[in-house]
């Protein structure tokens, strides 16, 4: 199981490790489930009710507490929770990314989803240096100076507000790595549960085969 040194306060870290991951484009029970989730979230909840929501708030007061502003740099599960409500619904990219999407928007916790053949460890979480840059997914150039990233002996390579290119899942990809972003006062058992839920996910729609699972505390 890879684990992760915490250099930056406020964030409980739940994360999950899989092998055997078989990634398919579609299946069709996974897209009805995610459906279902859709029109829930939608019909309880306007874009003002979503922006006063617990969870929301919670991980942007995570975001300010690490110096970022989360009206300029949007939490990935908040931009996933606003496209519900406004009635896009959720991407369709592919079964491992859209779990973990899906879990992302159950939880409201920013969830990072990396290939684990092209971690190399040791793996960090820490505020990103001058300099630094990655290709970002869906996006240009990600310089992540002053705000939060995985970094291995690589650089950085993800963050709750966009992963890299270098590390992103692909039709190859067979061993998988997750985290969830939760707020440090979130309860142990809410992050444990959010972790069972995914692997069942990823054992039920990608034939996962469980490797570990880990909560790594605040710091």
């Amino acid at each position: 199981m890879l684990g992760v040194q915490m250099e930056i306060p406020g964030v409980k870290l739940g994360m999950l490790e899989v092998e055997n991951v078989r990634v398919e484009l579609v299946v069709p029970e996974l897209a009805r489930e995610m459906d279902e989730v859709c029109e829930s979230i939608r019909a309880r909840q306007t874009l003002d009710e979503l922006m006063a929501g617990d969870e929301v708030l919670a991980v942007r007061a995570m975001f300010r507490a690490w110096g970022v502003d989360p009206a300029r740099y949007r939490p990935s599960s908040e931009a996933l929770l606003r496209r519900i409500v406004q009635g896009k619904g959720l991407y369709r990219v592919s079964s491992v990314v859209d779990i973990n999407n899906l879990c992302s928007v159950e939880t409201g916790w920013p969830a990072g989803l990396y290939d684990r053949e092209f971690i190399q460890p040791p793996v960090m979480l820490r505020l990103g240096l001058r300099g630094e840059a990655y290709d970002g997914i869906g996006r240009h150039v990600w310089h992540p100076e002053g705000r939060p990233v995985l970094a291995d002996t690589a650089g950085p390579f993800g963050s709750p507000i966009s992963d890299s290119t270098r590390t992103m899942i692909r039709e190859s990809t067979h061993a998988v790595f997750t985290v969830f972003y939760a707020p440090a006062k979130t309860a142990d058992a809410a992050v444990q549960q959010a972790l069972a839920r995914q692997a069942a996910l990823l054992e039920r729609h990608a034939g996962a085969r469980p490797v570990g699972q880990a909560l790594l505390p605040p710091r």
